[in-house]
């Protein structure tokens, strides 16, 4: 009939709508790894980011763990079946989030690294070193780039198997709603951050 006619093309354009979404993080996931190919401490800490995105961010980028807590929130009709799938899946990741820190920590301590943050700020801006450091560093930067590949391929796998438990218009929901919390925190993030008038009160 013409209103099932109707209900498929809709059904259509929203899983085109979901591909074209899943199409974007993969480029932007494709990007962010030739930026860290080039120099990993940009993306530790990305200068086009607020202090506040900054301190959000665990490896990089979103913690999968949080993404699928937004599964619950943002769709409320979930069954039975997919609701313990969602479980199963947060389980798996809280091993791999767990596995990832350990490989963190582990870099750091195995060149005596500084604050990782601090050394990410002066190198995103420094790419030259002095004498002696230049090799600790590189084991450093190649070690980092390990870990933020790791940390990717976990948030994207994560997203995948997300789409793949939920229906086309369950995931709408869950991917504006993705895309609605990352802009707030980018406003919120833009409205603390400091005008020039205030760096100069304050000396910056």
């Amino acid at each position: 009939t013409a209103q099932q006619q109707c209900r498929e093309y809709q059904g259509d354009d929203v899983k085109d709508l979901i591909t074209r979404v899943l199409s974007h993080y993969q480029q932007y996931f494709e990007e962010k790894s030739r930026v860290a190919q080039r120099n990993v401490f940009l993306v530790f800490a990305p200068t086009c980011l607020s202090s506040l995105e900054c301190a959000s961010l665990w490896i990089t980028g979103f913690k999968p763990g949080f993404a699928l807590r937004l599964v619950f929130s943002s769709v409320q009709d979930l069954s039975q079946e997919q609701s313990e799938r969602i479980e199963r899946l947060m389980e798996e990741t809280k091993v791999e989030e767990r596995v990832l820190n350990d490989e963190l920590a582990r870099v750091q301590e195995s060149v005596a690294a500084p604050p990782l943050l601090e050394m990410a700020r002066k190198q995103a801006r420094r790419m030259k070193v002095e004498g002696g450091r230049e090799e600790a560093l590189l084991t450093l930067r190649k070690a980092l780039e390990e870990v933020v590949a790791g940390a990717d391929l976990l948030r994207m796998t994560t997203t995948m198997k997300v789409v793949e438990i939920l229906k086309p218009e369950q995931n709408v929901r869950y991917l504006t709603a993705a895309t609605q919390l990352f802009l707030n925190l980018r406003n919120l993030g833009l409205q603390r951050m400091p005008t020039q008038r205030d760096k100069r009160n304050n000396g910056y």
